[in-house]
């Protein structure tokens, strides 16, 4: 099952990021959806992508919740996805950079 890295999993300051630096080979973006559209959508991403894309890192676009009436909804749904079944095709996954998506390597 997939698995967000922790603690010592991240390289030293300064030092490149095999997961956040990668360049991503597919952008799926959920701006807009409700959960259960980002859920379903971000399920048959996972699962279309990784067989042709093993061992490579996708980008979801989730945004920051800015347009959410109230706390922000997207990120909540891809952890849950990502922790959940759709996890057995993802090696590992994190927050982008910019805290509005997450980098997930397939297996």
């Amino acid at each position: 099952m997939g698995r967000r890295r922790k603690g010592g999993a991240f390289p030293a300051f300064g030092a490149p990021d095999p997961l956040l630096d990668a360049t991503p080979v597919a952008t799926l973006d959920l701006h807009g959806d409700t959960a259960l559209d980002a859920g379903r959508r971000i399920g048959d991403f996972i699962r279309t992508q990784a067989p042709i894309r093993p061992g490579q890192v996708v980008h979801v676009i989730t945004g920051k919740g800015r347009g959410s009436a109230g706390r922000p909804v997207l990120p909540g749904v891809v952890r849950r996805v990502l922790s959940g079944d759709v996890g057995r095709f993802v090696a590992q996954w994190d927050k982008d950079l910019d805290e509005a998506g997450f980098m997930i390597r397939l297996k």
